[in-house]
C-alpha cells in the first residue's frame, strides 16, 4: 500500500455518482452550466469529504480577520438542517438576529450569534442571498461549505481536511467519504489541515508532503481547534462566560450532535473535564422533548449536576427548560500565521 492510499489520495473509486460529478464540473468549465460572478470578492470554505472538517470555526476566524482588516463581510450558507424553503433568509443583518436554528439551521444561527456586525444569510440557490448581502452593504462574501457550489464564481477556494480523518479511503460516496473525485482538488487555491495537535502533527506533515506532490504550487496550512472557554446558557439564551476550572469538580453529563464526536471528547480531555457520561447524537440533530427527557434521565442515573455540550448544540436549546445548568464549550480555529498572510495579501482581495 502506497502512502497516497494510506492518506486517502489514491486512485478514486468511480461509481455513477463520481462520473456525474466530473461531468457537472466539466459543464461549468465549458460554460454550459452558468456560474454567477459578483462585483465583490468571494472566499469559499469547503471540503472534499463528508462530515466535519472544522468549516464553522474557520469561517468564524476568517470573518473576524476580514472585519478587523476593514472589510464588511457577510456569510452565505445553504442552511443545512433548517426547515425554511424561502429563497432568501436573513438570519442576521449584523445588528439583530431574526431567525431560529430550527428554521435556518444550527450552523448559520451559531455564526449569527458569535459574529456581531457580520450579516449571515441562507438559501438553497446561494446566488440569491449572496446578491442580497451585497445590496445590504457587504464588500466581501464568505461562502460556507462552498467547494462543490460551482454556481457562484469565487476568487479564493480553501479546502479543509480533518487531520485525523484526511481523505478516508479515497472513494467517492456512496463507496466512501469523498463528495467528488480527488482531481477536483485542482480547482482550489489552498489546503488547510484542521484539528492538528501534538499527537497528529507528524501525520499532518506527511499528508502535506503528499498534497505538495500531487498538487504542486498550492500552499498547505495547519490549524488547531482550541477550546477557549465555556459559557453558561440561561433559559432565554443569554450566555455567561465561565472558566473551565469551575466545572472540573462538577458532575457533568456531556452530549453532542456533531459530525465528529471524537473531537468533542478530545476537547473535554484538553479542558480536564471528565463527564459522568457522554451521549452522542447525529449531526444537526433536532432536540425534541423526548430527547431532553432521555438526557434528564441519564443525568439522574449518573448523578450529574449539570449538562455540557458544544456551542453548536447550544443554539438549538434556547428557550427550553432544563432542570440542571447548561454549559457549552467555545472553540476557536487558530491557524498558523501563514494562512493569515495568504488571505490578507491574496491578489484577488
Amino acid at each position: 500500500m502506497t502512502r497516497n492510499f494510506y492518506y486517502g489520495l489514491g486512485r478514486p473509486f468511480s461509481p455513477l455518482y463520481s462520473v456525474a460529478m466530473r461531468l457537472r464540473e466539466r459543464l461549468y468549465q465549458q460554460g454550459i452550466l452558468k456560474s454567477t460572478a459578483f462585483e465583490v470578492p468571494i472566499i469559499s470554505v469547503g471540503n472534499l469529504t463528508l462530515g466535519g472538517t472544522g468549516k464553522t470555526p474557520m469561517v468564524q476566524y476568517l470573518a473576524r480577520l476580514l472585519q478587523k482588516k476593514g472589510y464588511q463581510p457577510a456569510i452565505i450558507s445553504r442552511g443545512y438542517g433548517g426547515a425554511t424553503k424561502e429563497r432568501i433568509n436573513i438570519v442576521s443583518d449584523g445588528k439583530e438576529i431574526f431567525l431560529a436554528a430550527d428554521y435556518v439551521g444550527d450552523e448559520p444561527r451559531m455564526l449569527a450569534e458569535t459574529l456581531p456586525g457580520i450579516p449571515v444569510l441562507t438559501g438553497i440557490v446561494r446566488k440569491l442571498p449572496a446578491a442580497e448581502a451585497v445590496r445590504m452593504g457587504a464588500n466581501i462574501l464568505l461562502l460556507d461549505d462552498g467547494f462543490q457550489h460551482l454556481a457562484i464564481r469565487r476568487d479564493l477556494d480553501l479546502v479543509l481536511f480533518n487531520t485525523d480523518k484526511l481523505a478516508g479511503n479515497s472513494r467517492v460516496f456512496p463507496g466512501g467519504d469523498l463528495r467528488e473525485p480527488i482531481k477536483a482538488l485542482h480547482r482550489c487555491h489552498a489546503f488547510v489541515l484542521t484539528g492538528t495537535d501534538e499527537q497528529n502533527q507528524q501525520r499532518a506533515m506527511n499528508f502535506r508532503a503528499v498534497l505538495y506532490e500531487k498538487f504542486p504550487g498550492k500552499p498547505v496550512f495547519f490549524s488547531r481547534n482550541t477550546p477557549i472557554g465555556l459559557v453558561l446558557q440561561t433559559t432565554d439564551g443569554d450566555k455567561i462566560p465561565v472558566q473551565p476550572e469551575e466545572l472540573r469538580d462538577q458532575q457533568c453529563l456531556a452530549f453532542c450532535g456533531i459530525a465528529q464526536p471524537e473531537s468533542f471528547q478530545q476537547t473535554l480531555k484538553q479542558l480536564h473535564i471528565q463527564p459522568t457520561a457522554l451521549r452522542v447524537l447525529p449531526d444537526h440533530f433536532t432536540y425534541t422533548q423526548k430527547t431532553l427527557g432521555q438526557l434528564i434521565t441519564a443525568a439522574r442515573k449518573s448523578k450529574a449536576n449539570c449538562f455540557l455540550c458544544t456551542e453548536k448544540d447550544l443554539v438549538k436549546l434556547r428557550n427550553l427548560e432544563l432542570p440542571l445548568p447548561l454549559y457549552g464549550v467555545v472553540i476557536e480555529a487558530q491557524p498558523d500565521k501563514g494562512l493569515t498572510h495568504f488571505i490578507v495579501n491574496h491578489n484577488s482581495l
